[in-house]
């Protein structure tokens, strides 16, 4: 086993990293920006090191400034967390040449995945069901059209790169196929540096529904059930809650082998998601496989109750798991709370907490890095902290996030917590019946 482990990230997720270490009995090293100095996970490493000042390509997405804070502090494993360098392929293979455990996927399953086009090919050949479109990647836009035509309108271009919903279009009609073939390649070479486009059918009425598994390194992988991630506003989660409220017995069992049978295809090693997309028939389409922890992974943690973080530290110690499969054993949600305003867009909102108080009672967990006093720098993502209730039905899961959600003040920012709590009020989310278009008619009250 480890015997020091550097998180490289930083807010909730770090301190998350941090708490499991310490129960298996690992030293942890924080790395940190000046923007962050202030962070709780700072304060309860055991070794905290300034890698930069606050943009993230100087600090957090610096490999070198990372690299040789593990070296100085002796590390012998990094962690990425989720996001910034957590699916970056030479981040990896720069962690294994300077002989450091990178607690994730290797350089060679981050680039079968991380390529949306190359990612559907190997799910073709494992027998994943895919969405149908295109063979690869597009030639041009006499290609594109001609496969529209033959997968029928409505189709979705994506960037192959592309992530976030950014290189993303989709088009009803022959007619509009040129304007969004010329933005979206626009928009994906601005964001990606790449405007290479692939093509869809456009599945309508969709739910995003995904499976949670772990592969270790003597070719076993398992699934540990289902997150429903549909509640969502451009593309970027807002509730997710397992098991999904869309789900039966036997839905759950063609995901979970078709699951099984990505990871297996890749040899996958760690813990990792198969994210589908379901039609309104239960057919369901490989979407994407993200090759590290993800920020909602609690609510598989508390349905099958299973530390993924010690999970994944232990598969890249090379501790073989059990394969079995692991069915929800009762009902989680959870809610993202972010600084921002709802009520404006969502514009961020930055600043100092002044009062904080957080909900607890039994069933009630709370993911956060903030304090009463603590600033919010403008400088990264807005979450601040995820609320996660679990319970022995939906309908019960329901009431205690109503609850927990009343429970929790935050002053001095503004919060989406209005939101959340309109939305456990709202009689489609209440009875299940939502898609990922959920929040396009969803009006703020």
């Amino acid at each position: 086993m480890f015997k020091k482990i550097l998180i490289a990230n930083r807010g909730e997720i770090a301190l998350r990293v941090i708490r499991t270490c310490k129960e298996m009995g690992i030293q942890t090293v924080a790395v940190y920006s000046t923007a962050d100095k202030d962070s709780l996970h700072v304060k309860f490493a055991d070794e905290a090191v300034c890698i930069g000042p606050a943009p993230s390509p100087k600090s957090y997405l610096s490999m070198p400034n990372i690299i040789a804070a593990a070296e100085i502090t002796n590390s012998d494993a990094i962690h990425p967390g989720y996001g910034f360098l957590s699916e970056n392929a030479t981040f990896s293979e720069m962690c294994r040449d300077h002989g450091i455990k990178f607690i994730g996927a290797s350089p060679e399953m981050i680039n079968s995945m991380g390529d949306k086009a190359n990612a559907k090919d190997t799910m073709i050949k494992a027998g994943v069901p895919c969405v149908p479109g295109s063979d690869g990647l597009l030639k041009d836009l006499k290609h594109g059209i001609k496969v529209a035509k033959e997968i029928e309108y409505p189709v979705m271009l994506k960037a192959t790169a592309g992530g976030g919903g950014r290189g993303m279009r989709i088009i009803w009609k022959e007619d509009d196929f040129e304007e969004a073939w010329n933005s979206a390649r626009t928009e994906s070479k601005a964001a990606f540096g790449n405007d290479a486009m692939y093509l869809e059918k456009f599945v309508e009425e969709p739910r995003h529904i995904e499976i949670q598994i772990a592969g270790d390194q003597y070719g076993k992988v398992c699934h540990l059930s289902e997150r429903d991630c549909s509640i969502q506003r451009r593309h970027q989660k807002l509730v997710e809650e397992a098991p999904s409220p869309f789900m039966d017995d036997d839905l759950r069992e063609r995901m979970g082998d078709a699951a099984i049978a990505a990871g297996t295809a890749i040899k996958y090693e760690g813990v990792g998601t198969i994210e589908f997309l379901v039609d309104k028939h239960k057919n369901f389409y490989f979407m994407e496989m993200n090759t590290r922890i993800q920020v909602e992974h609690p609510v598989t943690e508390e349905v099958i109750n299973f530390d993924l973080i010690k999970e994944q530290i232990k598969l890249a110690a090379g501790i073989p798991i059990s394969g079995k499969n692991y069915l929800p054993e009762k009902h989680s949600i959870e809610c993202r709370i972010n600084a921002e305003d709802p009520y404006n867009d969502f514009r961020p909102s930055p600043g100092k907490i002044e009062v904080l108080h957080k909900p607890g009672g039994h069933g009630v967990r709370v993911d956060t890095h903030i304090y009463a006093g603590y600033s919010i720098p403008p400088n990264y993502d807005s979450m601040i902290a995820k609320l996660i209730v679990s319970a022995q039905t939906r309908e019960e899961a329901i009431v205690k996030m109503e609850r927990a959600l009343s429970e929790f003040i935050i002053e001095g920012v503004k919060t989406t917590i209005p939101l959340h709590v309109q939305l456990m009020k709202d009689k489609n989310f209440r009875e299940g019946n939502f898609t990922t278009k959920f929040m396009e008619t969803f009006k703020l009250k």
